[in-house]
């Protein structure tokens, strides 16, 4: 281990005592958290796993990075390792670990950002989608061509269905005889048609009664009849 990495782990361990794990002469894991939380976002722990090679400062490290958290995907662990390896290439001859965990922490507060206006939008959306559902439901569906003959079928079907339990109660008051008329002119009686039917009807039952039936015509006088009567009244006074 060279004097410029041990220097610098001394270094490292005081700036980060509980971030901070050795492993190995050669090997160590930092934590790291974004440093720019957003209101209402939740943080990001990424440790950064680094691999000093003998080389070290004149050569990059090995890196690689740890999480555990379902909305970091390896896009995102890519994204962050090619803008690490960016900052150690431009740091190159010098200790340049706590620059990597820095810039790390950057890194991690910009991805939570971006998760977190991506979470917004999707919310939205979802908002969006709930409320243009809500104002078709409430505005009704626009009438089409297809539409307007869908409903049309179904209307016909349900008015026929309606005529027909209508035809049968109506039977249902008809003789027989009337039935077999019905049948055989494959129409429905007339409003007229059914009046006289029941008249008749009444009629009948008022003969089986007892009823005397009385033709009032027997009684009608002619206006003639009433002149010469008057005429005659006259003539007498």
């Amino acid at each position: 281990m060279s004097d410029v990495l041990i220097e610098e782990l001394e270094v490292l361990e005081s700036i980060y005592p509980t971030e901070l794990l050795r492993l190995s002469e050669n090997d160590v894991e930092i934590e790291a958290e974004a440093d720019d939380l957003p209101d209402g976002a939740e943080n990001l722990l990424v440790t950064l796993c680094v691999h000093y090679t003998p080389d070290y400062p004149e050569e990059l490290p090995r890196l690689s990075l740890k999480h555990d958290h379902l909305n970091i995907d390896e896009e995102d662990v890519d994204e962050l390792l090619a803008g690490l390896r960016t900052v150690g290439e431009e740091n190159l001859g010098m200790a340049m670990t706590f620059t990597l965990v820095s810039h790390l922490r950057e890194q991690i507060s910009q991805l939570v950002r971006t998760k977190l206006e991506e979470q917004r939008r999707h919310e939205s959306e979802k908002e969006r989608v709930a409320l243009e559902a809500e104002e078709k439901r409430t505005r009704g569906t626009p009438v089409t061509i297809e539409s307007f003959k869908a409903w049309k079928e179904k209307f016909d079907s349900v008015l026929a269905i309606k005529k027909a339990q209508e035809d049968e109660e109506q039977n249902k008051s008809l003789t027989p005889k009337e039935r077999e008329e019905l049948k055989r002119l494959g129409t429905r009686p007339t409003g007229r048609q059914l009046f006289e039917r029941n008249k008749n009807l009444e009629d009948e039952n008022l003969v089986e009664e007892g009823v005397v039936s009385v033709d009032f015509s027997q009684y009608e006088r002619t206006r003639e009849e009433e002149e010469q009567d008057a005429l005659e009244f006259s003539d007498s006074d």
